[in-house]
């Protein structure tokens, strides 16, 4: 046994004050968290996300990258959640067959670590265990944060991953050779970007307090200053882009049906899904020949679809404005399928609509014609104002009207994207602009809706661009077959029966990942006004709040609401910092050193955390014209709850001479901190949903004239 080296002996310490504040964090985020078993304010939101993902349907959120909604999706997984489930309505009742707790649990579970997490940073801040106790009862006793954790909502998931980032950091920063904790920290800040792109603003913070820690490396000839350099690079920033990436590539794998965004989408990429386009566009031939019946996607009709369109209705003779035009058949884009979409594409040097055999392929600049397939009209343009924009030119299916205007029916194929696909024109693959060869002009869509004699209908006008703006002018066939039938009323019947082709078409991740990060960013919904939406001045002062549930008969209710006495000691803490570096830099500028260099870089690294982070979780919301809700400065506020105890202790032991001085401030805290737990309790019953108060006691909670708080007289 002796050989053995037995026995055995594990010695370990344990942060009792830790392990406490963990146990309370988890008391107060995770008991009853099935109460209320109904819909919570955004739970409407991202649970129509969640049957999503159950049901494997794609979706686009422009809210934000897929790893917060994967992370909900995976806590109704474990309990069950099929997403046959209708999120309609704030306050709908979840049935019985759904497990609300699973649904809560991960953000609840986020919401917990979260106080720990604090407790540890301060630490490494390299303030005292009093400092980090003080931390961590400000984040546990904050009401907010509390109701935000609850409910299957992202905003701990968030705060929980900058959190984790930045101590494992500062633990690298503090024993620079465990690059493990900076493998961690990347990973963390590529999880919070990937939770909400607001995790952007902390993830360059921390690259910003990485890069200034590894400029004052260059001097230290204790560390192989390259290695670091090296491994810092690749930890903090090409470890959090691959994993974002990463995050797309589960996102894209697990979501392989059609589904109710496939619009947004480019033909490619609908084609990719399994149903939809795909069902539609399933072995239809690839290569665009003479003969072929197509449909013309525009490029640049986003965010709804729309394809080239023509029907028997003509232009007016005379526009409202007195303008004139050729009276010739209207062609428009139409944003819904339609026989009425269906062109022939045409060689000119013959008379024959159908696909001879071989099939001839259309190249990059080969000259077409364009037949309307129901109405046998040639798509034409001339110099004729469009209706409604007048610098372009019309664009018409023609009508011989035996008068002086020639037909003008050429068009010249401009294969954009031939370098990365090949010069042969082919379905859903090739971006297309269609030159007018007598004019130079190039079809597009104007995005201008007609009058009532075009059915509102989008207006289609030939303009001559220059190069800068082909990126709008593209064309894509969508659906594809080739026509066998010469005379027009047997094509008008083959226009319902596409033929089939067995051919394999499929979309890289790459490509899919380059066009749904490019919607994400680009294709925003509407912003309305919102009851509870607020500007960020409201928030410093907590004068909004958000009633996230209520009762349908009592007056039991819930809001987002945040303590009041943390929140000002928040807010002070904040100007008191500012005051005083501003006092310390002015004295260190007429060389007045009040501080240690240890105790004066101690101080900077805690306001470039902390006052960093509010700055930049909080400034740019400033500058954003978008609906904004005080759940949005919550990320800020947790920074400044890391610096008031730490600011505290550094008075305590730079400012304060005396004891008695000392004592004061000590008694002063506790009653702080007494406040801030009767604060915490009075606000309760709006944080936990119970127990009901009744209206006077409601409306005693109203301390300020601008909250919300409903209530039922009895």
């Amino acid at each position: 046994m002796h050989l053995l080296g037995l026995p055995l002996v594990v010695t370990a310490q344990v942060d009792l004050v830790l392990v406490l504040v963990s146990l309370l964090a988890f008391w107060t985020r995770l008991s009853r968290l099935s109460y209320p078993n109904a819909v919570v304010f955004d739970e409407v939101y991202y649970g129509q996300f969640v049957s999503l993902y159950m049901k494997r349907v794609f979706f686009i959120d422009d809210s934000g990258p897929p790893l917060g909604h994967m992370i909900l999706a995976f806590g109704a997984y474990l309990g069950g959640f099929d997403g046959n489930f209708l999120w309609n309505r704030i306050g709908a009742d979840y049935p019985s067959s759904v497990s609300v707790w699973s649904l809560r649990l991960l953000p609840a579970l986020c919401g917990s670590l979260c106080v720990p997490l604090v407790y540890l940073l301060t630490l490494e801040l390299n303030f005292s265990h009093l400092a980090a106790l003080g931390a961590a009862l400000l984040l546990l006793l904050e009401n907010s944060l509390i109701v935000q954790s609850r409910f299957m909502l992202l905003e701990s998931v968030l705060i929980f991953f900058v959190l984790l980032a930045f101590l494992s950091y500062l633990r690298f920063h503090n024993a620079p050779n465990r690059f493990s904790w900076l493998l961690l920290s990347g990973a963390s800040c590529a999880a919070a970007v990937g939770v909400k792109y607001m995790g952007v603003f902390s993830y360059l913070l921390l690259l910003g307090v990485a890069s200034l820690h590894t400029w004052n490396l260059i001097g230290d000839h204790t560390l192989n200053v390259c290695v670091q350099c090296v491994c810092r690079f690749m930890c903090l920033v090409v470890v959090p882009v691959l994993l974002y990436v990463f995050w797309f590539y589960i996102h894209l794998g697990l979501l392989s049906h059609s589904g109710p965004h496939d619009q947004l989408m480019s033909s490619a990429f609908q084609a990719s899904l399994q149903g939809g386009l795909s069902r539609i566009t399933q072995g239809q031939p690839l290569e665009v020949a003479y003969g072929s019946q197509v449909t013309l996607r525009s490029s640049a009709s986003q965010p709804i679809p729309c394809w080239l369109h023509s029907h028997r209705a003509n232009y007016p003779v005379r526009y409202e404005n007195g303008r004139g035009s050729s009276h010739q058949q209207q062609v428009t884009c139409y944003p819904f399928k339609d026989v009425n979409n269906w062109w022939i594409i045409k060689d000119p040097g013959k008379q024959k609509l159908v696909v001879g055999s071989p099939p001839q392929p259309v190249r990059h600049g080969d000259v077409i014609q364009l037949v309307h397939g129901m109405t046998s009209r040639f798509l034409n343009s001339h110099d004729v104002a469009a209706p409604m924009s007048p610098h372009a030119q019309e664009v018409s299916g023609y009508i011989d009207f035996n008068v002086s205007m020639a037909a003008q029916n050429l068009w010249r194929v401009h294969i954009s994207n031939r370098e990365a696909e090949s010069d042969v024109w082919k379905t859903i693959l090739s971006e297309v602009r269609l030159v007018h060869v007598n004019t130079s002009a190039v079809l597009k869509l104007s995005g201008v809706s007609l009058p009532d004699w075009g059915f509102r209908q989008l207006e289609v006008v030939a303009e001559k661009l220059f190069k800068g703006h082909s990126s709008v002018l593209g064309w894509t066939v969508e659906e594809h077959r080739y026509g066998t039938s010469q005379e027009q009323k047997e094509r008008e019947a083959e226009l319902h029966s596409p033929t089939h082709i067995d051919i394999d078409r499929k979309m890289s991740f790459w490509a899919k990942f380059l066009e749904l990060q490019w919607k994400m960013l680009t294709v925003k919904q509407e912003d309305s006004e919102h009851k509870y939406s607020s500007s960020p001045l409201e928030w410093i002062t907590m004068e909004t709040n958000i009633a996230y549930w209520l009762h349908s008969s009592t007056n039991a209710q819930i809001h987002l609401i945040g303590n009041p006495v943390s929140w000002g000691v928040a807010n002070l803490s904040l100007l008191a910092y500012q005051l005083l570096a501003a006092v310390y830099l002015v004295r260190r500028r007429r060389g007045i050193k009040d501080l240690p260099d240890a105790v004066w870089c101690r101080f900077s690294c805690l306001g470039c955390v902390c006052v960093g982070g509010w700055v930049v979780n909080f400034v740019p919301f400033l500058l954003m014209e978008k609906t904004l809700f005080l759940y949005h400065y919550l990320p800020a506020l947790c920074y400044l709850y890391v610096l008031s105890p730490a600011l505290l202790e550094h008075a305590h032991t730079h400012l304060l001479s005396s004891a008695i001085q000392r004592q004061a401030l000590g008694v002063c805290v506790s009653a702080v901190l007494l406040t801030v737990f009767l604060s915490y309790r009075n606000f309760c019953p709006l944080t936990y949903g119970s127990p009901e108060l009744s209206a006077n006691q409601l409306q005693g909670l109203r301390w300020r004239e601008t909250w919300d708080i409903l209530y039922r007289h009895r």
